[in-house]
């Protein structure tokens, strides 16, 4: 797999004061902390407590009002962004692609050999028959799988996840188990927002909760 030299790599995101804010609303109020590789950081809060702002903060498709994002070693944006693996609440999937063409296509735009990336992402994610199919026509947790597998496909040292066991059966949440142990393995730096921490219990982690914006006890 052709990936990035290691000081090339994210190896830690530091958080430094980092406010967002959104016309009158203020999504996060001056956030700091680190997120180092080891657990999976589970960040966890209500419905609007500003947790996919953070995602969107670190994965550098929003720029903070106030504080900043660094990432060590010291990288440019270019390079940040080809090490970010991203899962947001849509799939980010072409619908009328069959999910083998929506991977192949991510590979190519990352520079990879398309079907040697397809042939190790479809069976890491099980990938079945269904990713021969337009993903239009796949339910929400096969369309997930291809997701997680579009979004892995290059290999990339920071891995921001939002709800990724949405629409998972209990055999797809045990895909999602391994393959989440294994990016820890690989000293992955990874970010997971979640409602059901418990759902991941057994892996190493590290639990964050917001509340209005703000770290919480």
């Amino acid at each position: 797999m052709a990936t990035s030299s290691n000081n090339q790599r994210v190896q830690r995101v530091v958080l430094d004061r980092v406010g967002c804010v959104f016309g009158s609303t203020v999504a996060l109020r001056g956030l700091s902390g680190e997120f180092e590789p080891g657990p999976v950081h589970m960040i966890v809060g209500a419905n609007g407590s500003g947790k996919s702002t953070l995602l969107r903060a670190v994965g550098t498709t929003l720029r903070p009002t106030t504080g900043q994002v660094l990432y060590q070693p010291a990288l440019t944006l270019a390079q940040v962004r080809a090490e970010v693996g991203w899962l947001s609440h849509e799939c980010l999937v072409y619908p009328d692609l069959t999910g083998r063409d929506n991977v192949l296509l991510a590979a190519r735009l990352y520079g990879l050999p398309a079907v040697p990336a397809w042939e190790r992402v479809k069976d890491r994610f099980s990938l079945g028959r269904f990713a021969d199919r337009p993903v239009r026509t796949n339910s929400r947790g096969q369309r997930q799988r291809i997701a997680m597998a579009r979004a892995l496909v290059h290999d990339p040292s920071l891995v921001l996840l939002d709800e990724p066991s949405t629409g998972l059966d209990e055999e797809g949440v045990g895909t999602l188990k391994r393959v989440l142990a294994e990016e820890i393995a690989a000293h992955k730096v990874v970010l997971m927002v979640t409602h059901d921490p418990q759902s991941f219990a057994g892996l190493p982690s590290r639990l964050w909760r917001i509340d209005r914006g703000r770290w919480v006890d």
